[in-house]
């Protein structure tokens, strides 16, 4: 507990372990996760360390099972997750884990190559089967002809030829029509399959490249093929170019060879493609009953990998892990033990000792690891200790800075203040039951939740901060329900103190005329129990009447909240024993705070209690009509002015108000001139005094050493460089004033300006009660309005559009705003007043830690 108030205790360590010891250590350490270990070879290369060798192992075996991780999610089998946390292996069962994982990776390549093969022989037995049957059409128009002059004539009227003399021009085999008279001049031609989206430049290069003395003809298949190099779905087409001459065929296959067309042969003979077509339908079926028992046993090969995958995972990083930190230690000059350095939390001692017992216990060493507490002035690093409640809000701590080491931390008053500011702003009953509903169920299914290990960004930022959500909208329900607001609704649960009766008439003429308290018609004279009264959310000066409040509220609020961050610095100074900055720092800013900010907290309140609208003639000086504005008389305080008011009013909210204010504000002002000069002319002092007492020291010795009946003719006490004094000294004084002069001007300023940031509280909650308003009226009002049947359809298509803009508007956006806002005040106006945030984060070796960032970077 003590370390969530304040960071733990650290302490540097030297640990002496025996070489056989070490990986056994360092693995009960991994799983304990609280031992940051220092690297004592920070100019060795990494390729130059000792244990470089088993780490280069790891990352091969880590290789060979992201391969078996990626086949495995290729075929979609889902891989066992029995949440188990294996340990670390023995350095000796590395050698196993290495055989299965080779043997593995072996079969499984070997599988997928023949895999490759046969899929790339079916491809290719698929595609002559198409092209045995879609050129067949083709023949059929040659043999159908009487000659082959007639066919080709035939073919080149046919529709395609003319889409093509339409594009690319006209049509003609450049020969003349008597020369296919003859056998010896009929035409030759290859077939093929192509990529679908390449026919069109294939064609233009045929019948540019040819000079239009080619012919031909495709055909699109209808089923998308394999690819079996990559196992995508491609679309191909059939061709048959018919050409004349050895000069065109060689052409012609050069550009089939650029545009990676696939050529098979096909006889001219019906008889010969029939019987070529029944061989390969042949081949094809035998093929497949080969394919499917490779597949049946690539299958089986996976499924008995993704059994024990996470686990080998889990054990491969441990391993690496220790290797790396072994890494970090240095060997001492007999190479039988391993040195390392260490930050340990001083509470945590006891259980780290056990824990290399434990470890030197496993690897059979006789010899006992040492753990020395060492002495050194290095800055430890801040470590607190969080669950799962608190992490949340140690976050947002840690993502203004690390806490400085043993400085407060601001996280356990967060859990409190950060969801009541909040809830200032985002004060709505509905609206805060939503996310409070939305915070609880998400903190119930808290571990089937966390099991899904989503890669979404946003709802990792949810889920991380479901305990802030839920505060945030419990919070906000009480809020609501002090402002009485519900949807832009009032929730009437004792009744209105203003009237017993609710007619529509009272309703409408409540909404056409301003509430005055003082009415005793309307009033009954006193309030309502919680909250405001619900008659105010029917009155025309609501707005008025709120913002009064809410800006009041706001600054009271804004004031005890830097009141307690300046109080917050005490503990600070009082445990690093600070007694200068108490006198020099604490104590004038908590006066000048006080006197000025906390003085106008305290004339809100007089003015509450001293000024009511009900108050008879009698007392004129207490009516509604003398009631001081609180900023007017606050102004006029600090310039040091009378307030004018009516000659019938008193001016003084109460006796003796006006010297009190003269006496508070002298001692603000002094408190200036106290925050800038008194720290530094005091350490100025003191180092004069210490040069002075030290040289005095210096001159009585040399004195004492030499002459000594040697008068001392200057006695005069010169700065001793050696000290830090001379030319330095003047340095580190001018850079001190310079420092608390920016310290002092900081907080002065900063004490006006964070007091009116302030104001963003009732600022963001006047918008979200008019944003809620303008939904209602605007939107689901005119559902209300309809009557009958008609009215009940009308609502549900508008309720449904009204809640869409109500979660994505007011619960989403305005949620993330009134976040934000509240964010800012506790980064600048609460933690300025005592937080550094200077330190460094304890990152100890945790296996935890390690497997977390493992998955989240796996996922990516």
């Amino acid at each position: 507990m003590a370390s969530l108030f304040r960071s733990a205790e650290m302490t540097l360590c030297q640990l002496f372990l025996q070489s056989e010891a070490a990986y056994a250590c360092v693995s009960e350490l991994g799983e304990l996760g609280l031992v940051q270990f220092r690297d004592l070879n920070p100019d060795v290369n990494v390729f130059q360390r000792k244990f470089v060798n088993e780490v280069r192992r790891c990352d091969e075996m880590e290789r060979k099972l992201r391969y078996l991780e990626k086949e495995i999610k290729k075929d979609g089998i889902p891989m066992l997750d029995t949440g188990e946390n294996p340990e670390a292996p023995q350095p000796r069962e590395m050698i196993d884990l290495e055989a299965t994982f080779e043997k593995l990776e072996n079969e499984l390549r070997e599988v997928n190559q023949n895999a490759e093969a046969l899929k790339r022989n079916f491809l290719e037995l698929t595609e002559l089967k198409q092209i045995l049957r879609k050129t067949q059409v083709f023949f059929d128009e040659h043999e159908g002809g009487a000659n082959p002059t007639e066919s080709m004539t035939r073919a080149l009227i046919s529709d395609d030829s003319i889409a093509r003399q339409s594009t690319l021009g006209p049509v003609q085999l450049g020969f003349p029509e008597k020369q296919f008279e003859s056998e010896e001049f009929f035409p030759c031609f290859v077939a093929g399959v192509i990529l679908r989206e390449r026919i069109p430049a294939f064609e233009r290069m045929l019948w540019r490249a040819c000079r239009g003395n080619v012919f031909l003809r495709q055909a699109e298949i209808e089923t998308p093929l394999e690819d079996p190099s990559t196992g995508d779905q491609v679309y191909k087409s059939v061709f048959i170019i018919f050409f004349q001459g050895d000069q065109l065929k060689t052409r012609v296959k050069k550009i089939c060879e650029g545009f990676r067309a696939t050529l098979y042969p096909c006889p001219e003979a019906p008889g010969d493609r029939r019987e070529m077509a029944m061989g390969v339908m042949t081949r094809i079926e035998d093929l497949n009953t080969v394919l499917g028992q490779t597949q049946d046993h690539r299958h089986r090969v996976l499924v008995a990998a993704a059994k024990n995958i996470k686990n080998w995972f889990v054990k491969v990083r441990k391993i690496k892990a220790i290797y790396h930190t072994l890494n970090l230690f240095n060997l001492d000059v007999t190479q039988k033990c391993l040195i390392a350095e260490c930050w340990v939390p001083v509470l945590d001692f006891e259980n780290i000792q056990l824990a290399l017992r434990r470890g030197t216990e496993r690897s059979g060493s006789s010899v006992p690891p040492i753990l020395n507490r060492m002495e050194t002035l290095e800055d430890p690093p801040t470590y607190n200790h969080t669950n799962k409640f608190t992490s949340g809000f140690q976050t947002l701590i840690d993502a203004y800075g690390i806490a400085s080491y043993r400085e407060m931390n601001p996280a356990p008053y967060t859990i409190i203040t950060f969801p009541f500011l909040f809830a200032v702003m985002f004060g709505d009953l509905g609206h805060g039951s939503l996310m409070a509903i939305f915070g609880a169920w998400m903190v119930l299914k808290e571990k089937p939740l966390a099991a899904k290990k989503s890669d979404n960004e946003i709802w990792n930022i949810f889920f991380g901060g479901r305990y802030i959500v839920l505060l945030m909208g419990l919070f906000s329900m009480y809020t609501g329900l002090i402002y009485n607001d519900v949807f832009s609704k009032s929730l009437n649960i004792f009744g209105s103190n203003w009237h017993t009766n609710y007619s529509a008439s009272f309703v409408l003429s409540v909404q056409d005329k301003m509430i005055d308290p003082a009415d005793d018609g309307g009033y009954d004279g006193y309030p309502y129990p919680i909250g405001m009264d619900p008659v105010w959310q029917l009155a025309k000066n609501k707005i008025i009447f709120q913002n009064s409040f809410k800006m009041k509220i706001s600054i009271i609020l804004g004031i005890i909240h830097m009141l307690f961050g300046v109080s917050m610095s005490l503990f600070n100074y009082t445990y690093f024993k600070n007694k200068l900055s108490i006198i020099c720092e604490f104590v004038p800013q908590v006066i000048f705070l006080v006197f000025l900010f906390f003085y106008m907290v305290l004339l809100m309140f007089i003015k509450w209690f001293m000024y009511y609208p009900t108050n008879v003639e009698s007392e004129i000086k207490y009516s509604p009509r003398c009631a001081p504005s609180i900023l007017i008389t606050f102004i006029n305080m600090v310039l040091n002015k009378e307030t004018i008011v009516d000659p019938e009013c008193d001016a003084n909210m109460y006796a003796g108000q006006i010297p009190i204010q003269k006496l508070l504000f002298a001692c603000a002002v002094i408190c200036v001139p106290w925050m800038l000069l008194a720290k530094p002319l005091y350490i100025m002092r003191s180092r004069r005094k210490m040069n002075y007492s030290v040289s005095h020291q210096q001159m009585q010795a040399a004195t004492g050493n030499g002459d000594a009946e040697q008068p001392i003719h200057n006695n005069t006490a010169q700065p001793i460089v050696g000290h830090g004094g001379g030319h330095d000294e003047e340095e580190d004084l001018g850079e001190m004033f310079i420092h608390q002069g920016i310290h002092t001007i900081e907080y002065v300023l900063g004490s006006v300006s964070h007091t009116a940031s302030y104001l963003r509280l009732w600022a963001l909650s006047l918008a979200h009660a008019q944003l809620s308003e303008v939904l209602w009226g605007m939107v689901l009002n005119k559902g209300l309005v309809v009557d009958g049947w008609l009215g009940g359809i009308v609502l549900y298509v508008i309720f449904a559009f009204w809640a869409c803009l109500t979660v994505s508007i007011l619960v989403l956006m305005e949620g993330l705003s009134a976040f934000l806002h509240t964010l800012r005040l506790h980064w600048v106006e609460f933690q300025s007043k005592f937080y550094a945030g200077q330190g460094y984060a304890f990152l100890p070796f945790s296996f935890e830690n390690l497997l977390d960032s493992a998955s989240q970077t796996a996922e990516e």
